[in-house]
């Protein structure tokens, strides 16, 4: 089940997505609270369809009350990345002020041409939950939606740490919308990939992940409680810019799509900074 957010005669729904169609649910209350039954129920009880095409689909998760980013999570990465494969997932946090919507324009901040691209899969956690054990830990997973994770490589390189770098406004595309645990499982052999005009730049599974989704759930669960509606962005596969010979990086004018199997398809334009650099 693909469960968006969507501009929909000028107010913004949730409501279900099949196989081209929007069917507006009119929820009052954050899908994310509703049980699997419940949304079933609520996906019969939809009112009439709408062309896909004819709402503005939205970031599903907009504000997410906690925001994590998961590095060289991919052996092929790391090792295209200089690093060595890591023992423990190496975390970070992101802004959800960075996140935008399908769809809407990076924007290349006037200060830095370096700016890459990271096909990722996100993971939502739908049930609160402490001290998660491995094998409870899709019990505690919504869903699961595409972020792309895009970087200032020379600010990420020159600061040492990875937050500011990855969080630029419009740094986090976000979408189409989320599937359904009941879906995917543990979303644990799917095709990801990214391609910039529609050149492929990315091309893995999931199943080359080192840390799993229940591995990092359960991870991270044992130093923070996970709150309802939090995003985990799961790492990227090789095939990033700056590790390319010659580097390459996003430019005006560009399109990216990150696409991963049994989700669907994200893209975003590339646009210029219009404002001075301060």
């Amino acid at each position: 089940m693909h469960i968006a957010r969507a501009v929909h005669h000028g107010e913004v729904s949730w409501g279900f997505v099949d196989e081209g169609l929007f069917f507006p649910a009119g929820l009052d209350d954050s899908p994310l609270q509703l049980s699997p039954a419940e949304l079933a129920s609520r996906r019969r009880e939809s009112s009439e369809p709408v062309p896909l095409e004819t709402v503005r689909l939205r970031a599903p998760i907009p504000n997410p009350p906690q925001f994590i980013g998961v590095g060289l999570n991919y052996r092929d990465h790391a090792a295209e990345s200089g690093m060595d494969t890591p023992s423990a997932p190496v975390t970070f946090g992101l802004l959800a002020s960075a996140i935008l919507d399908p769809g809407l324009p990076i924007i290349l901040p006037v200060f830095t041409d370096k700016v890459d691209w990271e096909a990722e899969l996100g993971i939502v956690i739908g049930v609160p939950g402490r001290d998660i054990a491995v094998d409870d830990a899709l019990d505690h997973v919504y869903g699961y939606t595409i972020v792309n994770d895009v970087s200032a490589r020379d600010v990420q390189l020159d600061e040492g740490q990875w937050t500011r770098a990855k969080s630029f406004d419009t740094f986090k595309p976000m979408g189409p919308w989320i599937t359904t645990t009941a879906a995917l499982g543990a979303a644990d052999d799917l095709r990801i990939g990214l391609t910039v005009n529609g050149v492929v730049k990315q091309e893995s599974r999931t199943s080359e992940l080192i840390f799993s989704v229940p591995d990092l759930v359960s991870m991270l669960s044992r130093s923070i409680t996970l709150p309802r509606g939090m995003v985990i962005s799961t790492g990227t596969p090789s095939g990033v810019g700056f590790a390319r010979e010659p580097a390459e990086y996003l430019r005006d004018g560009d399109s990216v799509t990150v696409e991963i199997e049994g989700i669907g398809a994200l893209t975003n334009p590339v646009r210029a900074s219009v404002a001075s650099p301060t």
